[in-house]
């Protein structure tokens, strides 16, 4: 359609491509607006949590009975959530140097005031 486009009918075209532009231009606004849907929170027996940690089920049952992993109890079934256990993984994070180096520095700003 460019390629055969005369003067007279550049005026609608430039009309057409506007309207096309705005039109565009509407979407993308509506997408970015839209929020990304939330995973909805999945319950996982102790095999699946076992699978999704990367553990034996001994060691599960072990970890269970010091506290150190969150569950739920129904009669004689653990239930484990997903996301308390991605929080639990998100926890052993080791910090980086300059992590470390950061928050050292936040602490003596912090206190060196009571030293003057």
């Amino acid at each position: 359609m460019i390629e055969n486009l005369t003067f007279d009918q550049l005026p609608k075209a430039v009309t057409t491509l506007i309207k096309e532009v705005s039109d565009l231009k509407n979407l993308l606004i509506e997408k970015q607006d839209q929020k990304p849907t939330e995973q909805p929170e999945k319950f996982l027996n102790i095999q699946e949590a076992a699978l999704l940690l990367k553990l034996r089920v001994p060691t599960m049952y072990s970890k269970v009975s010091k506290g150190e992993l969150p569950c739920m109890k129904r009669g004689k079934r653990l239930y484990f959530s997903s996301t308390e256990l991605m929080e639990y993984i998100k926890e052993g994070r080791k910090k980086s140097n300059a992590e470390i180096e950061q928050e050292a520095e936040a602490y003596l700003s912090n206190n060196n005031k009571g030293l003057k």
